[in-house]
């Protein structure tokens, strides 16, 4: 990584503070790494791309969908620093729990965990946001996160292997693909 601000998030949230306790000496793997309940704690060079091309600044507002042990959640407030806000979704209520528990020992008041709506995908009733990360693979784009997105803003998500960053400019919306990624599937 290079000397910049994603490398310093890494440094400052080292992925094994997020982990459950059986897989936390792996925590150097470049690999997905189990973390219950059939999900995953995704392979930090994936994680690192993914940050690269949503391109947080200072200030954001970011929702981080599938936010798991909390580690995406806890990056993204370093992203943004205490002037954004972050606000990460969770399915798992014990994923939730850890996610939470995670994030609180990292001191960035301005992130959140709550519980994901399984009906509503996202967090609408706080939109827009100027980011949205979504840590999970989708079948197609949903409709219901692009509309959450403020004007001028984007999201990085996986859709049918593919790594989609969907960037939107007032009404229009413009998709490019970024190459194959595996995920475990969104819910």
């Amino acid at each position: 990584m290079a000397d910049d601000a994603v490398a310093a998030a890494f440094a400052a949230t080292p992925r094994a503070d997020f982990l459950p306790d059986t897989v936390r000496d792996h925590a150097a793997h470049d690999g997905p790494l189990a973390i219950g309940h059939g999900q995953t704690n995704s392979q930090p060079r994936t994680v690192e791309t993914m940050l690269r091309l949503l391109e947080v600044r200072p200030g954001h507002r970011v929702l981080d969908v599938g936010t798991g042990s909390g580690w995406t959640t806890a990056l993204l407030a370093h992203l943004t620093g205490p002037g954004g806000s972050v606000v990460g979704t969770e399915i798992v209520p014990e994923l939730v729990e850890m996610g939470r528990t995670h994030l609180a020992r990292c001191a960035r008041p301005w992130a959140s965990i709550t519980r994901a709506d399984p009906e509503v995908p996202g967090d609408p009733g706080r939109a827009p946001y100027d980011r949205v990360l979504v840590s999970a693979g989708a079948s197609e784009l949903p409709e219901a996160l692009v509309a959450q997105l403020a004007d001028g803003g984007r999201m990085v998500i996986p859709v049918a292997g593919q790594m989609l960053v969907v960037d939107r400019r007032g009404e229009e919306v413009v998709v490019r693909r970024e190459g194959h990624y595996r995920f475990v599937p969104l819910v």
